[in-house]
């Protein structure tokens, strides 16, 4: 048992150490103009880091039962049993958080990648509609957004109406900018490549800025994620002292009341915290 607490006391530690330096060598990458940027993956940290989010994208959602069943096991208690089972639908909704997150990342760069190649196929020569028609096909990433956009494009339909329809979902903002400068181009005949180029600077500045922004909040996850924890190396450390807590918090009445408000004021102390930095999100 000592073995096995100061393996998970070193390996609390080297995560804290990755997730600290996570956010600097992010923003290092982002902001690399006067060096030589690291490759991703380059550092062992890197590669650490790879395979613990590859495990945890792969960790099934019936985990919190199987954890659940043998603490119950281990304590000769039922009251772990019912708390992993309420941990599925907060890992289900962590992870639909999660893939919500990668997914509108990938509709923002494709928005991007869209107004690029259309300003291209405009400075070619070919007219606005072929051009559209070319850059929607090569632009993959869209979703429902690139099918509407095609529809109106090929039979004449309103392109702008269009775009401000599919703009409504999270990550294809940026449609909303191509729908003005198309509507700009076609009623009064401005340069439709000059306002795509300038609309492709300003939302790649957006997302380097909201890249920068995630980076500078990494550490203060870890930290919250870290302070969660926290309890749960107490509980070993007093088990491999013989203290026995489990049987203290689990089958006495003084155990089951500092359990109850222990977990109340977790669970209140991680919410503030995501809360904050949700905040700092929005703002």
């Amino acid at each position: 048992m000592p073995e096995g607490v100061g393996l998970a006391c070193a390996g609390a530690a080297a995560w804290m150490t990755c997730g600290s330096r996570a956010g600097l060598r992010r923003a290092r990458r982002l902001l690399a103009g006067g060096g030589t940027a690291e490759r991703p993956g380059s550092r062992p940290w890197d590669r650490v880091r790879g395979w613990t989010r590859r495990l945890s994208a792969r960790w099934p959602l019936w985990a919190p039962v199987a954890v659940g069943a043998l603490i119950a096991l281990l304590s000769a208690s039922v009251l772990p049993l019912p708390a992993g089972i309420a941990g599925v639908p907060l890992l289900r909704r962590v992870r639909m958080a999660q893939a919500e997150r990668r997914a509108r990342d990938e509709r923002d760069a494709a928005v991007i990648a869209l107004c690029a190649t259309l300003a291209g196929e405009v400075r070619a020569g070919r007219q606005p509609g072929e051009a559209l028609l070319r850059a929607a096909r090569e632009s993959a990433g869209l979703g429902q957004a690139q099918a509407a956009v095609l529809a109106a494009a090929r039979f004449g339909g309103d392109v702008p109406s269009a775009l401000l329809q599919a703009a409504r979902r999270p990550g294809v903002e940026g449609l909303s900018g191509l729908a003005a400068c198309w509507r700009v181009a076609v009623d009064r005949g401005a340069g439709l490549a000059a306002g795509l180029e300038r609309l492709e600077a300003a939302l790649r500045a957006d997302r380097d800025q909201r890249a920068d922004l995630q980076a500078q909040l990494a550490g203060s996850r870890s930290t919250a994620v870290l302070l969660a924890g926290l309890p749960v190396l107490g509980l070993l450390l007093g088990t491999a002292l013989g203290a026995h807590p489990l049987r203290v918090l689990l089958h006495s009445g003084p155990g089951l009341a500092c359990l109850g408000i222990g977990g109340a004021l977790e669970g209140a102390g991680v919410w503030w915290a995501m809360r904050i930095v949700r905040g700092a999100e929005a703002a």
